[in-house]
């Protein structure tokens, strides 16, 4: 039988045609699977072109997280006649057995393209992940019709969880660690924050989305959620406490004088772009004004958070009255809260002043 893979597997049934899972070293996966030729036209490929983005950014994944990483299936069709041997005419053994695959088969991988080429970049820099195993769901290749037509299916029902999902779950990224310990160390965060959703309805009672949380704390912690060294955790709590201790409409929504609608609706306070620019307010404070930095957030309770005020949110966190998510915004609302507190524009909000002048003169 060396003409032949030789595989321990599980067979079932699909749209009246078998399949089979089975069990394959992630040493063997590099040279049994292959994928499309990127230089095919999209009508005579079964899969994406590989992106040379994701294809290090997962290698790297399996390089650093060797000890605690997963990977799921992969899926692929097998050109050439598969075998199945049950291990036992039992009703209970019959769909346990052995697999065997032709050598010179065509086995393409109908999903998971880029964790094969991952897995190879990775086996480069940590070999002794060749011995671990990935599952792989195997399909009789019923020609390429059916292949594209497999990839369009496990695609188009695949759904990304939310920004907001991934930060509650993700337990090794030190932003997202930083920012679900806020939920219990800021009680406002804790009741106000949707920890699923990426937008916010109209009539929830959350103010912000966990993913926002996440992105105002790189702003305030950097990247790494480590701008402050060991006292990083520490002085991210305290700042959004003073940050809620001298905001009235936070303290009146969480007293139950004020719905978190209203507060949507009549102010920029209550969008997560906001957020973020307290978030830059915050990392500059905390780095330029250490023994003075409450002092300086005190200042914020001079601020009008009113949509109605176009003259100091228009064409910076709005547009046409309408909220602006995009980083400039994000910046130029920064700049009014530096303003407010008595800091000067650093560079990065002298160029998003700059734009906007640009675009006002245009």
């Amino acid at each position: 039988m060396s003409n032949y893979y030789s595989f321990s597997a599980i067979r079932g049934v699909q749209a009246g045609h078998p399949y089979f899972t089975v069990m394959i070293p992630l040493g063997q996966v590099p040279r049994i699977f292959s994928f499309d030729d990127a230089t095919l036209p999209p009508d005579l490929r079964a899969q994406r072109v590989l992106s040379k983005a994701r294809v290090p950014q997962i290698a790297e994944y399996l390089a650093s997280n060797w000890d605690d990483y997963i990977l799921s299936s992969l899926c692929a069709s097998v050109d050439g006649d598969l075998e199945f041997k049950p291990a036992s005419d039992e009703m209970s053994l019959r769909n346990v057995g052995i697999l065997t695959v032709p050598m010179n088969a065509h086995i393409l991988l109908n999903d998971g393209q880029h964790r094969r080429a991952a897995i190879e970049e990775a086996l480069k820099t940590r070999p002794e992940l060749e011995n671990e195993s990935i599952s792989v769901v195997i399909f009789a290749d019923r020609g390429l019709t059916r292949s594209q037509q497999m990839f369009a299916d496990l695609n188009k029902n695949a759904v990304r969880p939310s920004g907001s999902l991934n930060v509650l779950f993700d337990h090794r990224n030190p932003l997202s660690q930083l920012s679900n310990q806020l939920l219990s160390e800021v009680d406002f965060f804790q009741r106000f924050t949707d920890l699923e959703r990426s937008s916010i309805p109209n009539r929830a009672t959350a103010l912000y989305t966990l993913s926002s949380l996440k992105r105002a704390n790189e702003w305030l912690a950097g990247k790494d959620a480590d701008r402050f060294g060991d006292k990083t955790k520490e002085l991210v709590i305290a700042y959004w406490r003073a940050v809620y201790d001298v905001l009235p409409e936070w303290q009146r929504l969480d007293a139950g004088t004020m719905k978190s609608s209203d507060l949507r609706q009549n102010t920029v306070l209550a969008h997560g772009v906001l957020l973020q620019s307290l978030g830059v307010l915050g990392g500059r404070l905390l780095s330029e004004q250490q023994k003075t930095w409450r002092t300086h957030v005190a200042k914020l309770k001079t601020v009008s958070w009113s949509r109605r005020n176009a003259s100091l949110w228009e064409g910076r966190v709005m547009n046409g009255a309408r909220m602006n998510g995009q980083k400039r915004a994000v910046f130029l609302g920064a700049n009014v809260l530096c303003k407010a507190v008595g800091l000067e524009l650093d560079d990065r909000g002298r160029h998003a002043e700059e734009s906007l002048e640009d675009m006002e003169t245009a």
